[in-house]
């Protein structure tokens, strides 16, 4: 029989994995970085479930945090 642990760990990781290549393959530059960001959390999570806390707030902060919101600004330099 298959675990409830084993079963979050394949939704973490199918999941991050998918939304990896929805991210490579959008159309909008928009729904790309929403897309980036929410992989940053999914992986955070993944890490959370490793038991590596030091490295999902590292991810949490600098992967989904920081970055996205470079990237946001930058795409409002880009319309600009």
């Amino acid at each position: 029989m298959i675990s409830g642990e084993l079963i979050i760990d394949l939704l973490l990781g199918c999941g991050a994995v998918m939304t990896a290549v929805l991210c490579l393959t959008a159309k909008d530059l928009f729904q790309a970085i929403l897309l980036f960001i929410s992989m940053g959390l999914l992986v955070t999570l993944a890490w959370v479930r490793l038991g590596a806390w030091d490295v999902a707030i590292a991810e949490a902060a600098i992967g989904a945090g920081l970055t996205g919101a470079l990237l946001i600004a930058t795409r409002r330099q880009l319309n600009q």
